[in-house]
Order: structure tokens, then sequence, then C-alpha cells
């Protein structure tokens, strides 16, 4: 049993060796920039849901940068955040964040960034962009803005 013992240990040495020699990992690549309709344009709310039209001082608006950052208005504060897009307009906004100063239209705002939060699939038709849950539900939309 010595030689086998033996040579088993003389190939892990090796093995750790040849790990060694080769330097370290390569670093991974950068993820891929995002592209697609939605990336990049200035999107502003049409609607929440199907049909309601939100009065507020400042027309809620987002944008994707390239690089997956978010960042936009909710009608009261500015927020950023990021998104992931996936097959089939999947679409995910994550660490969305805001400067959350006081508004008298506070609960109107908070329905944009609460759509956000739940879109789960997007529809791009020419200027419009319309969110859908994850139960397949219009959330609300969009229009690009000129």
């Amino acid at each position: 049993m010595m030689p086998s013992f033996r040579r088993l240990l003389s190939m892990l040495l090796l093995a750790l060796l040849a790990g060694c020699a080769a330097g370290p990992a390569p670093v991974s690549e950068p993820d891929e920039a995002l592209s697609g309709p939605v990336v990049g344009p200035r999107w502003n709310l049409l609607l929440v849901g199907t049909s309601e039209r939100l009065e507020l001082p400042t027309t809620p608006f987002f944008e994707i940068a390239p690089d997956g950052r978010v960042s936009g208005h909710d009608g009261c504060n500015r927020f950023t955040g990021r998104v992931e897009l996936g097959p089939d307009n999947r679409i995910a906004f994550g660490r969305l964040a805001s400067t959350r100063m006081a508004c008298p239209h506070q609960a109107e705002a908070g329905q944009v960034t609460a759509m956000l939060d739940r879109a789960y699939r997007y529809l791009i038709d020419h200027d419009r962009l319309v969110f859908f849950g994850p139960d397949q539900r219009v959330l609300g939309g969009f229009r690009r803005a000129n």
C-alpha cells in the first residue's frame, strides 16, 4: 500500500505546484452593457394601472443607463437603483433608494416606485412602455420623452 500512497501524494503535490505556477485566476470580464429599446431614453409616467393618471408637481420619469443604473423622479423625490434585463422582456428593478423629502403627494409618488419594484415584464409599442406584474396584470405605462 505504501507505493500507492506515495503515488497519490506525488500526484497531489504536482497538481498543487501546477496550480501555483499558473498564476492568479484571471479577473472576470465586466458584465455586458445593457442594450435594447428600454435602455437610454427618458420614460415619463403616463398611467398607473390601466387608467389612473397622477397629478403631481413634477412628472415622474426614469432612465436606464447601459451599465444597469436607473435614475428618475417619482413626482416628489429623486430615486436611483439598479435594473436587470432578461430574456422575454423580463425586467427587475432593485436597490431603489429615494431622497424621501416631505411632499404633500407622497402617497401618489409611492405608487410610482411601487410599480417599478413589482415590474416583472415589459412591452414596448412605438413610444409606449407598459409594465406587467408576475401575474401578467398591467402595472402602468410610460411614454418615451422626445
